[in-house]
């Protein structure tokens, strides 16, 4: 299967969004059967000083442009959006198949700290499938410091979990020039154990930031990058996966049960 990651720049609104959206859709879709955009990325991560309508009707017509541009490319797309659920606002990842079709959603269940006032945090978790390969999705802080997010996943099945993230900034910062550099954020490396701990493949997609603290990335089930980014460029990033590789070895060799109950016990 090859799959694709979109770094697109933050967009300065959500008409912008949807045209980097079908721009980058439309660069990928010779190369890959699917694609995956950074957190938040309609209308953009909060804080980034966006002013336009990001209203339930304003998200509900961007995520049905998007279904449009899935099918007119026949590339199925992981799209992070802002949605709504009642007074709830849900940082959550669309998947939408090659024809236009929903398949679903995954929220973001474990919020960083500092969004627990743009966010309602989510409270399940979910496989999804396209052209028989299974994947499951985790959303920034919760794949980069909550690693049984990508267990479950592996242990249900999942072959590659895409990681939509936000890590940089376009205003302060230091241009990385080496993936996995021993003085880069610690982001890559946590990318690179999602995929080992696991054996599974882990797809990770960021923002073309002008100073990004980690670039959009494919681990191998033995850890390695097989794919990544440019730094500060926005782009498509594609990766040819095999499957068959994912066996999902040591996420099932984890013992659950030790971890249901505790034992203490104290020498005299």
């Amino acid at each position: 299967m090859k799959i694709a990651l979109a770094s697109p720049p933050p967009p300065i609104s959500v008409t912008d969004g949807l045209s980097w959206t079908d721009q980058l859709v439309a660069a990928a879709k010779l190369q890959a059967e699917i694609i995956c955009f950074p957190e938040s990325y309609l209308p953009g991560y909060p804080g980034m000083g966006l002013p336009e309508d990001r209203s339930p009707g304003k998200m509900q017509q961007a995520l049905e442009r998007v279904k449009e541009i899935a099918a007119k490319n026949a590339v199925a797309i992981i799209m992070p959006m802002d949605w709504y659920e009642g007074a709830s606002v849900l940082n959550v990842a669309f998947v939408i198949s090659a024809t236009g079709e929903m398949l679903g959603y995954q929220a973001k269940n474990q919020l960083d700290p500092t969004e627990d006032t743009f966010w309602t945090p989510g409270t399940e978790r979910s496989i999804f499938e396209v052209n028989g390969v299974k994947f499951g999705i985790t959303i920034c802080h919760e794949g980069f410091r909550y690693p049984e997010s990508v267990r479950w996943a592996a242990r249900h099945g999942a072959q590659i979990v895409f990681h939509p993230h936000c890590t940089g900034s376009d205003t302060t910062g230091v241009l990385l020039t080496e993936w996995g550099n021993k003085n880069n954020p610690y982001y890559e490396k946590a990318m690179m154990m999602r995929a080992l701990e696991n054996t599974i493949y882990f797809a990770s997609s960021n923002y073309a930031f002008k100073y990004p603290d980690s670039a959009s990335s494919v681990i191998a089930p033995d850890g390695a990058c097989i794919a990544h980014g440019e730094y500060g460029k926005p782009g498509v990033t594609v990766a040819d996966i095999d499957p068959a590789l994912a066996t999902g070895l040591l996420a099932k060799r984890y013992r659950s049960a030790l971890y249901v109950k505790s034992h203490y016990s104290e020498n005299r």
